[in-house]
């Protein structure tokens, strides 16, 4: 038997295609993403459950022309391979290779860019008005799951798009889980459509039987349209989108290629906004995707038979050590409680939520709604911390000034994925936290050098009756020992790593502090001997340790894994114009003023010339300049 995918270049090649074929080459899209995920790693889950459905949408629509916009962006793998780059995907995520996000200067059908959740129709809406604005005839779609609706800027665009009547095709990917399982009204919600299709069966046969009746049948129809409080109360589960302003369609089953082209040839005869209500389940085809679509939702080389990831750790990782020291300071302070926004999974809460069930809130892909009600937290009397990604903590930025620094409430910031994440590159990379939180007033900033410190930070932010961050990285924790220079965190201090000389002060912020030592016995065998300083601290920066350590130095480096721009390098120099420091040599290392590409994190450090060779490297040009 042929094989249709080899066949496909382009969305032109599936328009002849019949249904029996179209199956056909959704089962080998399935067995072409197994095996090449399992080697490159990616999100496989939510793209095995989109496949019929992504057929059926370049199906019907001419892409590029008619705009496909992807929600968070993890289920393009299938939009990808349907739109020329087949032969590229064992770059999936590669460093140079194929994103695994939509990317616009990849290819013309990568409409628009994503990796955050909930923007798919607030730009779909845009794209429309444009399109209107311009007298242009195109379909815009938007491509939304269930636990991204779940977030606030998906109802304010909807709630737009409603009362603009704009012509928008929104499709409701619901497979029941975001990354974990979804909570809240709206899934409930959802969970009654899914198991109510009545509504348009029902109205379309009253339709049909009224329209037959002689000389006012048609009458009747149009008065019945303007009756919402008569078919549409009694028979839909779904009135909270027809009163928003959107046609709502479905359910239909999103595996059915039949049923889902026909919904879209109908939603686009109908004009003003529209909602299909689309039913999948994530991970389909894959036994071991279905069963545990949290663990495939984004995952490394794995083995297809098995289904167990190919690279074993050999030690815990920040997140794991985090969920454990929370359990252990939560089973005696009962006022401990933890937030997550739909990734309990990913950052280490798992555990917490079986213990203490009534004192885990998984608020849904909702970081601003989860600090605001963290500060309402506090400002009662308990002691909540909420656990989340640097890069997503992004979308609370405000909550984190307006509602918990200005009323200096207690709530920790367990801030994972700090640095550089690699794979999943711009939209997910955590380099900016130093600087987009650095300027907020009474909030303490720390950063552990490794596993053991990551503890004792988290035992220290619960001590504290003020607003506190600890960001750490992705991976496996080290361990470093720093013998008898260990300082006791609750002094606020800086630890003095080394001080083995007066030749350069190497000045390093958590996971740089390793790269830091490294460096130094590097450059100790060029007889440059050099004093290490772990920061802990980087806000407020312990002035006094930094002050003493370099008062016969002239040579300052300081090690960010976060951009320059902002971040904690440009607080060493603040601090020594504070305090009118001046004949001293200063370079700082961390990432440019540019959003970093995705790839293997090793790979990027030595890029963009932060690996300990070129950092050695560069302080060596550094002293030289200085002797000449």
């Amino acid at each position: 038997m042929d094989n249709l995918l080899s066949k496909i270049n382009g969305p032109y090649d599936l328009k002849n295609m019949s249904h029996i074929e179209l199956r056909r080459l959704a089962r080998e899209i399935r067995q072409f993403l197994i095996e090449n995920v399992s080697i490159t790693g990616g999100h496989i889950a939510s793209n095995l459950g989109v496949v019929e459905l992504t057929l059926a949408l370049h199906s019907v629509f001419d892409s590029p022309k008619d705009k496909i916009i992807w929600d968070v962006g993890h289920q393009c793998y299938v939009h990808k391979i349907l739109t020329g780059r087949r032969n590229k995907f064992d770059s999936l995520r590669q460093f140079k290779g194929l994103s695994g996000f939509p990317k616009r200067k990849e290819s013309d059908h990568d409409v628009f860019e994503t990796g955050h959740s909930s923007t798919s129709i607030s730009a779909g809406l845009g794209m429309a008005v444009a399109r209107d604005l311009k007298g242009e005839k195109y379909s815009v779609i938007s491509v939304i799951g269930d636990g991204a609706l779940t977030g606030g800027m998906a109802f304010e665009a909807m709630n737009h798009a409603g009362h603009s009547k704009t012509d928008l095709i929104v499709i409701l990917n619901d497979n029941e889980m975001s990354i974990s399982q979804n909570v809240g009204g709206l899934s409930k919600y959802l969970n009654r459509l899914r198991t109510d299709p009545t509504y348009f069966r029902v109205k379309d046969d009253v339709e049909a039987i009224l329209s037959r009746i002689p000389a006012i049948g048609k009458s009747v129809v149009k008065t019945a349209h303007r009756a919402k409080d008569t078919i549409k109360y009694f028979f839909v589960s779904g009135i909270i989108f027809e009163e928003i302003g959107f046609t709502y369609l479905g359910p239909v089953d999103g595996h059915n290629i039949k049923e889902v082209t026909e919904i879209l040839n109908r939603a686009k005869k109908i004009k003003g906004p529209v909602l299909i209500h689309a039913i999948t389940k994530k991970g389909k085809g894959y036994w071991f995707a279905e069963k545990y679509p949290d663990k495939f939702h984004g995952i490394g080389p794995f083995d297809i038979e098995t289904g167990e990831k190919l690279k074993n750790r050999k030690n815990k990782t920040y997140s794991q050590i985090f969920g454990e020291t929370l359990v252990e300071l939560a089973s005696d302070n009962p006022d401990i409680v933890a937030i997550t926004a739909a990734m309990p999974l990913g950052t280490g809460l798992n555990e917490f939520a079986e213990k203490f069930p009534e004192r885990f809130f998984d608020v849904g892909i909702a970081e601003q709604h989860a600090v605001t009600f963290a500060a309402g937290l506090a400002a009662n009397g308990l002691r909540p911390v909420f656990a989340v990604y640097s890069t997503f903590l992004q979308r609370g930025f405000d909550q984190v000034i307006h509602d918990v620094c200005l009323q200096n409430l207690p709530v920790v910031f367990a801030i994972d994925r700090a640095g550089i994440v690699g794979q999943d590159g711009e939209t997910h990379h955590g380099i900016f936290d130093l600087s987009y939180l650095g300027c907020i007033p009474n909030l303490k900033i720390l950063a552990p050098k490794d596993g053991n410190e990551l503890k004792k930070m988290i035992k220290y932010a619960f001590d504290q009756n003020s607003p506190i961050a600890i960001r750490y990285p992705r991976g496996e924790s080290e361990n470093i020992n720093s013998g008898k220079n260990l300082t006791d965190i609750c002094n606020e201090k800086a630890e003095i790593i080394l001080s083995k000389g007066q030749d350069l002060c190497i000045i390093a912020a958590g996971k740089m502090v390793s790269e830091a030592i490294k460096i130094a016995d590097i450059l100790l065998g060029q007889n440059i001997k050099s004093t290490v300083l772990n920061a802990r601290f980087l806000k407020p920066i312990d002035e006094e340790t930094i002050l003493s350590s370099i008062k016969d130095i002239e040579n300052i480096v300081t090690l960010e894994d976060n951009v320059t721009i902002g971040g904690f390098g440009s607080r060493i120099l603040e601090v020594l114009n504070k305090n009118n420091i001046k004949n001293k040599k200063i370079k700082i290392f961390g990432f440019p003023d540019k959003f970093i590409e995705h790839g293997n994190t090793k790979i990027l450090f030595k890029y963009h010339n932060l690996d300990v060779k070129a950092i050695a490297e560069e302080i060596l040009k550094l002293i030289d300049k200085q002797g000449e």
